[in-house]
């Protein structure tokens, strides 16, 4: 089966720095897009940051500048690096991935998600 597994969250103080990790495994053709979405306690699951197979990436507005989403693709692995970090980014981070199946299908996956928080 094929599946994401997300890792790295945790508590940091206001201005810190995390970096998550999503790793996909499974019987995986190609991975297409690779992207983070967070969820606050009671509010939507906005996006965070996308990244393309080739590389090319999309920041919310208000993570631009602070946030990189490098990808690694011999490794199936996306990451999320979090810079000067502010407690509106207390949240639970879930990771995304369009996944190409050894049957060429293709549909989205998500991770169970993990839990950063950012105190003050």
């Amino acid at each position: 089966q094929r599946q994401l597994v997300e890792s790295g969250g945790g508590l940091v103080q206001a201005g810190g720095s995390l970096k998550l990790s999503c790793a996909a495994s499974g019987s995986i053709f190609r991975i297409d897009d690779m992207g983070w979405y967070r969820q606050a306690p009671g509010k939507l699951r906005d996006l965070v940051a996308t990244v393309t197979s080739d590389g090319s990436t999309n920041y919310a507005d208000d993570v631009k500048g602070r946030f990189t989403i490098p990808r690694d693709n011999a490794k199936n692995t996306v990451y999320l690096q979090m810079n000067s970090l502010e407690p509106e980014g207390t949240a639970h981070y879930y990771c995304n991935a369009v996944m190409i199946g050894t049957s060429f299908n293709h549909r989205n996956y998500w991770g169970q998600g993990t839990q950063v928080t950012v105190s003050s």
